[in-house]
């Protein structure tokens, strides 16, 4: 971890809830899951269950990183939604402030992931080794020497939109693992997973949960 863990007290914020699944805001500096210890045993799912006491995991976000999740209420969603995660049948679009103007309006970066392993948890490019990940990536606006993105991972590797961001030159603000000097002196990491795309366990209808952004 990068720092000494101090979750924000935040109230839950539920975006959707029905008798199969549960989609929460989750805030930034919140683990989704307990860590090794417990000094780390506060997170979402923890607080989540406290409500929704048949509440199962789907998917993580990173510590840093808010806004959409979903969980699953029944083994029956939990299966169902894994798969659609695994099958990459999920859409999911994520905001960003990153350091830098981007000199394109639109692109996409293709570079395989591995977990740096001396530094762990922090990822890298490796061509050799490496697992495949893609991002697709859309200007909103630029200006004062960052740029605001739209992110669509196509893939959903650990770390992978941070990772991604640093490749092409421009990091993340106040990402703690990936920005260096200015870039990183920022009070959270300025990434916000904004919308979730998902067929319902129950029937397959399509679903669109919004969690606005906070910066």
């Amino acid at each position: 971890m990068s720092s000494a863990y101090n979750p924000p007290q935040d109230p839950l914020v539920i975006l959707h809830s029905d008798h199969e699944v549960v989609l929460v805001d989750k805030p930034s500096g919140l683990l989704s899951v307990p860590g090794k210890g417990e000094d780390l045993a506060d997170c979402l799912i923890a607080r989540l269950q406290r409500v929704f006491p048949d509440a199962l995991l789907v998917h993580r976000l990173d510590r840093d990183t808010s806004g959409v999740m979903i969980f699953a209420m029944t083994p029956h969603a939990q299966r169902h939604l894994g798969l659609q995660f695994e099958k990459r049948q999920t859409k999911k679009t994520y905001v960003a402030r990153v350091w830098g103007e981007m000199a394109d309006k639109s692109g996409t970066v293709d570079l395989p992931l591995i977990v740096d392993w001396p530094n762990r948890p922090l990822q890298m490019v490796d061509h050799e080794n490496g697992r495949k990940a893609v991002t697709d990536w859309r200007v909103v606006r630029k200006g004062g020497g960052e740029t605001r993105v739209r992110l669509m991972p196509q893939t959903g590797r650990s770390h992978q939109l941070r990772v991604h961001m640093l490749a092409l030159g421009h990091p993340i603000l106040g990402d703690p693992f990936y920005a260096t000097g200015q870039a990183r002196d920022y009070p959270r990491l300025m990434l916000h997973s904004e919308t979730l795309q998902f067929r319902h366990p129950d029937g397959g209808q399509g679903m669109r949960i919004t969690a606005k952004c906070p910066f």
